[in-house]
């Protein structure tokens, strides 16, 4: 997650008013309008304590609250499989019906059983925020390095920096014992600040996104990188980018999508060749990216999937759901995910029969969601619904709760 909740990563935003303590009574759930009015208090360098009149939070948000500037949306049946999450990301549903996710602020790579229930699987340390099946059958995360865990009302948030930080890094895990290995740190000396998610190709290799750190009084620019997957090389491939997030790529492999956490805007760029990418039909493009989309009214955008047809699902937060759009940047609709108001909707993937069935996390409240989904989900390069993958479908034991 990037931006209001993970991937805000704003380090003068004022956690002592809210700290994160498990052991705390939680607090009435603010409305959506409430929560956009207490978020720009804090990154005011208000404290949180300090509320916005909700109506001054609509005028200042342009009043966007459930429906917003996009129009009427569509609220589907939600299917609460997993609570007590603490900030999951990363879905990755399996054959035999178990999904994997991060948790960000607990540091672990977690297993949900269909019966919800949660078993870690490794402990990462850090920040892992994204998680993808490589071509061996392990799994790599792009790990951040860690983020600051803070409540906002009734609802958990992620950002700024740890005293603990030392450096960003890409992980893989060994599902059949929970075995962790570090590959990448840096990039031609160059240390990788907050990796947030990545995607495989058919060659084996993977994009992944470098969403950066910000301080107080200073801002990484983002990156992209390509890397494969033995650990045995890595390199930039764009960079200059405001905080770029989820990443995929089309059905026919010859299109990169990225999604930018506070621009809302989704940028794309032409594979010409593995780890090679051409952009350059935008004007001063993000990263020299190519302009897909933006949100009309006031949203984050998070990580992000793509549909079998090709349409770029982006996970939404503040204005909470999934936002569908058209490979030609005409948005398909928006599916609000309305769950307990959690402003968190962070990411989606699809498993299931067919892949018509999208799990998707609620950050913000902990909750892995099931929802029925009216097209099929894209079949990953090396994932466990394009070919089997043993090792993901086995149990690798450790700690139950």
């Amino acid at each position: 997650m990037a931006g209001t909740g993970e991937s805000a990563q704003d380090g003068s935003l004022d956690t002592s008013a809210s700290p994160l303590d498990a052991s705390a009574p939680r607090r009435r759930p603010l409305s959506r309008r409430s929560l956009i009015g207490r978020m720009g208090a804090m990154a005011a360098g208000v404290s949180g304590a300090a509320l916005l009149d909700p109506a001054d939070a609509s005028a200042a948000t342009g009043g966007a609250g459930k429906e917003g500037a996009r129009g009427k949306s569509r609220k589907p049946a939600v299917t609460v499989l997993a609570t007590g999450l603490k900030f999951p990301e990363g879905p990755v549903a399996l054959p035999n019906g178990d999904v994997l996710v991060v948790e960000v602020l607990r540091g672990t790579l977690t297993r949900i059983k269909p019966n919800g229930a949660v078993s870690v699987v490794a402990e990462l340390g850090g920040g892992p925020n994204g998680a993808a099946l490589g071509p061996d059958g392990r799994v790599y995360v792009a790990n951040n390095g860690g983020l600051v865990g803070f409540e906002v009302g009734a609802f958990t948030f992620a950002g700024g920096t740890p005293a603990g930080y030392v450096t960003g890094s890409i992980q893989v895990i060994d599902l059949t014992d929970g075995t962790v290995r570090t590959l990448y740190t840096e990039c031609a000396g160059q240390q990788l600040r907050g990796p947030n998610d990545l995607v495989f190709d058919a060659h084996g290799g993977f994009y992944f996104t470098d969403y950066g750190k910000t301080g107080t009084n200073a801002v990484d620019r983002g990156r992209l990188f390509y890397a494969t997957a033995d650990g045995t090389s890595i390199r930039l491939v764009a960079s200059g980018m405001d905080g770029p997030n989820g990443i995929g790529l089309s059905p026919d492999g010859k299109r990169l999508y990225v999604s930018e956490t506070y621009t809302a805007r989704v940028w794309w760029w032409e594979v010409t060749a593995p780890g090679e990418i051409k952009g350059g039909r935008s004007l001063a493009g993000s990263g020299g990216g190519n302009f897909l989309y933006t949100a009309s009214d006031y949203t984050n955008f998070d990580s992000l999937g793509v549909e079998a047809g090709g349409n770029v699902c982006v996970a939404s937060m503040i204005h909470a759901g999934i936002s569908v759009v058209r490979p030609d940047g005409r948005l398909l609709k928006f599916v609000d995910i309305d769950i307990d108001d959690d402003p968190g909707i962070t990411n989606i993937c699809w498993g299931g029969e067919g892949l018509r069935t999208a799990y998707i996390t609620a950050s913000s409240t902990g909750k892995l969601l099931k929802v029925h989904w009216p097209r099929p989900g894209l079949a990953l390069n090396h994932g466990p619904h394009g070919r089997t993958n043993k090792a993901a479908g086995k149990n690798s034991g450790g700690e139950t709760r």
